[in-house]
């Protein structure tokens, strides 16, 4: 901002301020309206059946994309970009998946299964999980297409083009994963049905220090230099070391606590 909040904000009685209150109370009333009218029509959407078989690597051994439903009919998968090079995950990625858990509690109690997935060595999520301190199972999808047909993977000879197929139009990329949002159904004959994805900015009511922020006098406050929140976030453990988030959402250490190779030497 250029200027202070003051300056912005004119000073008013609590009668003006009750009347400008109001006004916006209106708004904020069709919004929620609005918000109920898309959720009602994407619950309607067509549903698509899922013949493929997908394996993913967990803890607990191999499973099946049935399998990572755990008894319940409706599966939320995240897709967390993985940045391999640097061998931790998305500084994004990792600010959504800190409000999982908390969430995760009341969902599994409400049919839902909420798994995270990247296409990364199961070893590697495990080492960065722990890190987190997150609960949430977190499987990989190493050996699968399953990135790849959601579209949120790229092979070389996609990436080579300039362009990839995301959020459901060419969209110019150069690495080679981004992150989206799916949700699968499993009826009692055990048929799975994709029944929603959504990519870039499309989930991001599910990220509440943005909603809290939403409500606050700086609001979200990302300035530049990305105008988003590598403005400003970072893993939650490293809120006070320094260093940057470059372009692809990547945490780039300041230079003194590198070691003697470059970060980008660390993938697995």
């Amino acid at each position: 901002m250029t200027t202070s909040l003051i300056e912005d904000h004119p000073i008013v009685s609590e009668a003006e301020w009750l009347t400008a209150r109001t006004s916006l109370l209106t708004k904020e009333k069709e919004l929620t309206r609005a918000r109920d009218a898309v959720s009602e029509a994407r619950r309607t959407l067509p549903w698509m059946r899922v013949d493929k078989e997908y394996v993913f690597d967990t803890v607990a051994g191999k499973k099946t994309l049935a399998e990572l439903f755990e008894g319940r009919s409706q599966l939320i998968v995240y897709h967390f970009m993985w940045r391999r090079e640097l061998g931790e995950g998305c500084v994004g990625c990792s600010f959504l998946c800190d409000h999982i858990d908390g969430a995760n509690q009341h969902l599994s109690q409400h049919d839902v299964t909420l798994v995270a997935v990247s296409r990364a060595p199961l070893a590697d999520l495990q080492g960065f999980k722990r890190r987190m301190g997150w609960r949430f199972p977190w499987v990989s999808s190493y050996e699968s297409d399953f990135n790849f047909d959601y579209h949120v993977s790229f092979r070389p000879e996609e990436l080579a083009t300039g362009e990839v197929y995301y959020n459901y139009r060419p969209t110019r990329a150069s690495i080679e994963e981004l992150s989206g949002l799916s949700v699968f159904y499993k009826n009692e004959k055990g048929e799975i049905f994709h029944t929603y994805s959504s990519y870039g900015r499309g989930h991001e009511e599910v990220l509440g220090a943005y909603m809290y922020l939403d409500i606050t006098p700086k609001g979200r406050n990302e300035n530049g230099p990305h105008f988003n929140l590598g403005d400003w976030v970072r893993h939650h453990d490293k809120y006070d070391a320094g260093g940057y988030v470059d372009a692809t959402g990547g945490y780039i250490e300041p230079a003194e606590a590198r070691p003697c190779c470059s970060s980008e030497n660390h993938g697995s």
